[in-house]
């Protein structure tokens, strides 16, 4: 059956996608990658580029994990081992001991009792919410929550859905009160690390709001923090905003396809949780997990970055964020101040933001331009982030680059 009339409804949405600066655009195809030499990091080749070289300052891999040759080695030793996939979903003889050997020490490195690790981050977030909201649960969201989360409130369908103000606990403590009496059921839920900014909760005002008022509620209030950006990358340990902030929540949720450079998404709570997650989590049931290679893979970087090595690469990763983002306030740009990785420079522009990173392309930077409605309008941002296999050179080069644009192309928006 013909769909000439889909397809010109949905070019009519791509033009328009296009027109208002929205459209992401054809990806980037990375057709090789230069390993670190002298003074310079990795540098990547894309299609279509030749021989041209690329910082890659876009790279969720803060801890640099995924070119280093023992972590190579241990992925090819476990799928020799037990081959290049899983075969099968975890309940139905899917489950290697590389899984259950990393869920332990997942669970040891967060303090927490269990652990269960999922296909991806986002799907954790969903498994992990969808399975504990019943008709009687409110959720509470903060506003700049990233997409996986807005999108696992909609599909957990709870008897109300509030977003209280970015950061703003009286906000929230002030819609906890207004829920009293109209669910048995609360759960707060925020990001760790917010992945447009690099700002963080204040998760222990979170926790402390939440058991003042937990007694008002049958089934508890139940704090859920999604820190997929602050696990190995933020805190002296790579303990990521708990370590920071010196509080736990109920259900900490992590992923293995940033920091530790690997694929696969975690959730770490008590026992019971856990288990009930294993029993109920959809996207955990009928869904394959990772494959025991990259298990053993991200078990291996986990035992680096609990370890005086990782300590280094942390301190060395902050001491990089710092120059970078010093860098940008002394050129006159404008950022936002956190030690973590992720480095805003806020536009405010979609023209402008555009501009920005077509320059950074033209002289071998990759970063990310984050226009509506990935952001709010007015929030136009171009994110940089910065991870352990980067180096002075390479902070000092990207910086020189923006302050030439400063100079000779920001005046023309």
């Amino acid at each position: 059956m013909p769909l000439n009339r889909t397809i010109k409804t949905l070019e009519e949405e791509l033009l328009q996608l296009k027109n208002e600066g929205r459209a992401k655009g054809k990806e980037f195809i990375v057709t090789d990658v230069k390993k670190p030499e002298g003074e310079k990091g990795p540098r990547f080749f894309l299609k279509g580029y030749g021989n041209k070289e690329f910082i890659r300052m876009n790279s969720n891999s803060y801890l640099g994990m995924s070119l280093r040759e023992e972590i190579i080695k241990v992925e090819e030793e476990a799928a020799r081992k037990y081959g290049v996939g899983p075969g099968a979903v975890r309940f139905i003889s899917g489950t290697y001991l590389p899984h259950r050997e990393l869920e332990k020490q997942l669970a040891r490195f967060h303090s927490r009792e269990d652990a269960m690790i999922y296909s991806a981050a986002y799907v954790t977030v969903i498994g992990v919410i969808s399975s504990l909201t019943t008709p009687e649960t409110v959720i509470i969201s903060d506003e700049l929550n990233h997409n996986c989360i807005i999108n696992a409130v909609r599909l957990s369908r709870p008897k109300d859905k509030l977003v209280y103000k970015h950061l703003d606990t009286n906000d929230l403590e002030q819609k906890i009160k207004d829920s009293i009496g109209k669910a048995k059921r609360i759960l707060v839920i925020t990001d760790g690390v917010f992945s447009m900014r690099g700002d963080y909760a204040p998760l222990g005002k979170i926790v402390d709001i939440a058991n003042k008022y937990d007694e008002y509620f049958e089934e508890n209030i139940i704090t859920i923090a999604d820190d997929s950006h602050g696990v190995g990358a933020f805190g002296e340990t790579g303990r990521g905003t708990e370590e920071v902030v010196g509080a736990q929540v109920d259900l900490l949720i992590g992923t293995l396809g940033k920091a530790f450079g690997v694929n696969g998404g975690y959730v770490v709570s008590d026992q019971i949780v856990i288990t009930y997650l294993r029993e109920k989590a959809i996207t955990y049931i009928y869904s394959n997990p990772i494959t025991p290679a990259e298990a053993a893979c991200a078990l291996k970087v986990l035992q680096i970055l609990d370890s005086d090595e990782g300590r280094e690469k942390l301190r060395y990763l902050r001491q990089l964020t710092k120059k970078f983002r010093e860098g940008l306030l002394r050129l006159g740009y404008e950022t936002i101040v956190s030690e973590h990785p992720i480095v805003p420079l806020l536009v405010r522009d979609t023209n402008r933001t555009s501009d920005i990173v077509k320059y950074l392309i033209e002289n071998g930077v990759l970063a990310t331009g984050l226009n509506f409605p990935i952001v709010p309008k007015g929030d136009e941002t171009i994110r940089f982030q910065i991870n352990a296999d980067h180096t002075n050179y390479d902070i000092d080069f990207v910086l020189k680059i923006l302050e030439n644009y400063k100079r000779t192309r920001w005046d023309k928006f």
